[in-house]
């Protein structure tokens, strides 16, 4: 079963790992998340880290 990001959902404050990334897989999913997403997105030996961090975490910007 292949999941595509978009179908992805983190709430505000949680993450969600992924293991066994490649590094093209990381990229591509760079390219599906977009320039201006609202998650952060990190990725360290084939685990991936999306996190969405709370509204009041993000008034500043």
């Amino acid at each position: 079963m292949i999941v595509e990001v978009k179908q992805v959902t983190v709430p505000p404050g949680q993450r969600v790992l992924l293991k066994d990334i490649s590094w093209q897989e990381f990229e591509a999913i760079l390219d599906d998340l977009g320039e201006h997403r609202g998650s952060r997105v990190a990725y360290d030996n084939g685990t991936l880290e999306i996190m969405t961090p709370l509204p009041e975490h993000e008034s500043g910007k």
